[in-house]
């Protein structure tokens, strides 16, 4: 988690902005007034999902981030996803540009899928995205792209493009 100093040169300061967010250059700027893409993480552990969605808040570094809501576990307190939480998270976090939904596991992938091809019963906004992402790394991307304005088309890319960026 590197900090960037103002001095990069790929880095522009929004100093103007309601918000002053630091976004790379080539980023599209949008103000926190107007509405940025939300992120919705879903794990089958409630725990696990808030360290993620606190993680990349972290690594975006501004006191405004976009919107993140993490959800996990059976509303009886067990593990599991449940598709009300889902739909709850992804109306909390949705702004009028967009939402993007990452999951961990299979059972959670499943939930999300399922939620997403009855979006109109459960009052999910629209439109709403599935990211087929590592769950972390794909989640920061998404964060860090949507705090930066980046609109619901790029949000998901920097989410996907995580499944391409090799470790070593």
């Amino acid at each position: 988690m590197g900090h960037r100093d103002s001095t990069d040169a790929d880095v522009i300061p929004i100093l103007d902005a309601p918000s002053a967010v630091r976004v790379p250059s080539q980023a599209l700027v949008r103000s926190s007034a107007l509405g940025r893409v939300g992120v919705v993480l879903v794990s089958q552990s409630r725990d696990l999902a808030e360290d993620v969605a606190d993680l990349a808040r972290a690594v975006a570094a501004t006191d405004d981030p976009a919107p993140v809501a993490a959800t996990g576990g059976h509303p009886s307190d067990g593990p599991g996803t449940s598709a009300l939480l889902i739909a709850a998270a992804a109306r909390r976090v949705d702004q009028g540009h967009g939402v993007v939904v990452l999951a961990d596991l299979p059972a959670a992938v499943h939930t999300v899928q399922a939620l997403l091809t009855t979006a109109d019963e459960h009052g999910l906004p629209f439109p709403v995205r599935f990211a087929d992402a590592p769950f972390v790394e794909g989640a920061v991307a998404a964060v860090l792209t949507a705090t930066a304005g980046g609109d619901l088309a790029a949000v998901l890319d920097a989410a996907e493009e995580m499944y391409r960026q090799g470790k070593l």
